[in-house]
């Protein structure tokens, strides 16, 4: 890649971050105007006030921007942005209306089928010195990785600036990729695309870590994950890599990981797999008594150490990739471990502390 094409990229994140960084106290007035509000209602919510939804507008509008201006129109391009403007439309009416799950669900389907008769597709896969071609399933296993990663977003999205960091954090990865790899004709598109995600990611973060002024709603979470979803095909699944689908596992690999125990956990206890609870990985950090802030801190480092390790796999940097992966298991462990001990020593001595009062004798 050229000098010419790396400042593109440069100036293409920094005009994102600031687009969104200027439309979004717009889209808030605007949220608040239309009734799209996040009320407090139950336990699954971590705010104690409404806050305005809707956020995930100002993402949308800054990135539409940014890939249009900076990206080289082709029919992708084409279909990944008709696909990103029906889930924002979609998102949005979510998140004022509160639609049915399988409305959301038909209309998830819809955009990726657009995105498929674009022309990006999951064709094939690399398994060590095998190639594996999807042939006719190649649709279906498409739209299934779309609708899947568009709903792993939304469904980690539950504590202030966790999915959106989350989203920037694997953006970057893709980008350092693209910028590595010389895989693909379509890496430069790649990059740009990815470069845009990133900026109008961190141009949101201000006004979205806790305490949160705005959430980005159903609209922010769908669109940033339908859209991670659909440059990871062009960006992971195609290079020449000796696991190929590995690496967007890796890069996705705490949503993706959190979503699938989730649906186990649910389904274990004969629940529907996609029955609301408060049981996330987040929401257990909370409940060990973490907040907001060293919760998200926590989740970000785990999420980064992954991506670090997907980027080293794709470079067949094999020997940093699997170091940094223990790493980011230990790390995981150790914190977990600790919380679990602080946690149980804070019930033990409350518990304590109740037997004391009730054993106290009466004034």
């Amino acid at each position: 890649m050229d000098v010419r094409s790396g400042i593109l990229i440069v100036i293409a994140l920094l005009f994102t971050f600031f687009v969104t960084y200027t439309t979004t106290p717009l889209v808030r007035k605007l949220a608040f105007r239309v009734g799209a509000v996040d009320i407090p209602k139950d336990e699954r919510r971590m705010h104690s006030k409404p806050i305005p939804t809707m956020g995930g507008l100002a993402i949308f509008v800054a990135f539409a921007f940014g890939i249009l201006v900076f990206g080289e129109m082709d029919p992708t391009f084409i279909g990944l942005l008709v696909g990103a403007f029906m889930i924002i439309i979609l998102g949005i009416l979510d998140d004022i209306y509160d639609l049915k799950p399988y409305i959301k669900l038909l209309g998830q389907i819809a955009a990726a089928l657009v995105v498929c008769f674009s022309g990006v597709l999951i064709t094939r896969v690399t398994l060590f010195d095998q190639i594996i071609y999807f042939g006719n399933w190649a649709i279906p296993i498409t739209v299934l990785w779309i609708v899947a990663i568009t709903n792993t977003i939304n469904l980690i999205d539950g504590l202030d600036g966790l999915a959106c960091g989350i989203v920037a954090i694997s953006s970057f990865a893709l980008l350092a990729v693209s910028l590595l790899s010389a895989y693909a004709p379509t890496a430069f598109t790649i990059t740009v695309i990815a470069a845009a995600l990133a900026g109008s990611c961190l141009g949101f973060l201000p006004y979205n870590l806790n305490p949160a002024k705005i959430f980005m709603g159903d609209a922010g979470s769908m669109f940033l994950g339908f859209v991670l979803s659909v440059i990871s095909i062009q960006g992971f699944f195609k290079i020449n890599a000796v696991v190929s689908f590995g690496i967007p596992f890796l890069v996705l690999g705490l949503p993706i990981a959190d979503t699938a125990f989730a649906i186990l956990r649910r389904l274990l206890k004969g629940q529907h797999p996609f029955h609301a609870d408060r049981k996330h990985l987040h929401h257990r950090l909370i409940d060990m008594g973490l907040n907001q802030k060293q919760s998200v801190s926590l989740l970000y480092a785990i999420s980064a150490l992954l991506a670090i390790s997907a980027v080293l796999f794709a470079e067949r940097e094999f020997t940093g990739a699997v170091l940094v992966l223990v790493l980011s298991f230990v790390v995981g462990s150790i914190n977990w471990i600790v919380l679990k001990r602080e946690h149980q020593h804070s019930l033990a001595e409350e518990e304590r502390q109740k037997k004391e009062e009730n054993n106290m004798p009466p004034h």
